[in-house]
């Protein structure tokens, strides 16, 4: 009989998840939050009334901004570019990172929020196109970065 552990890890395994273990946690389930928090604020700087229809009590900006800027920064930290670094380069390099990254695209919604015109689905598809477009150029790049450090 098969115990916990491999029943979890083989479902994990055919859903395509890694197994939960600190690392992995860290690395793998913390960038995937981030991005899914990524892709929440790009619809709250596009589209601020319809978070406000679902969230009518709470302003939640500022909760997506830290998971954006926490699963950016732990994805950063870990990267092959990254290992020759000291731990408190790795740290100030990757919040760099993160925060660029982060700031700057709530900069360019926010530029392209006054460029379209005021149309829910509209700012939706525009906040959410440009957020997915803009995490596949940063890990692109990163990728390219990783590509060039030595093994």
């Amino acid at each position: 009989m098969a115990s916990a552990a491999e029943v979890h890890d083989s479902i994990c395994g055919k859903l395509g998840l890694k197994p939960i273990n600190t690392h992995n946690v860290l690395f793998y389930y913390a960038p995937i939050q981030g991005a899914l928090s990524y892709t929440a604020l790009s619809i709250n700087v596009m589209n601020p009334s319809l978070v406000l229809r679902l969230f009518p009590k709470r302003d939640i900006t500022n909760i997506l901004l830290i998971n954006t800027l926490l699963g950016s920064g732990l994805f950063l930290y870990n990267r092959p570019h990254l290992k020759s670094a000291t731990k408190q380069q790795r740290i100030l390099y990757s919040a760099f990172g993160a925060v660029s990254f982060s700031m700057g695209s709530v900069l360019i919604w926010a530029i392209l929020r006054s460029l379209v015109p005021q149309n829910v689905p509209l700012c939706t598809i525009c906040g959410v196109g440009t957020g997915l477009a803009m995490i596949k150029l940063g890990c692109s790049y990163v990728d390219h970065l990783d590509s060039l450090a030595k093994p």
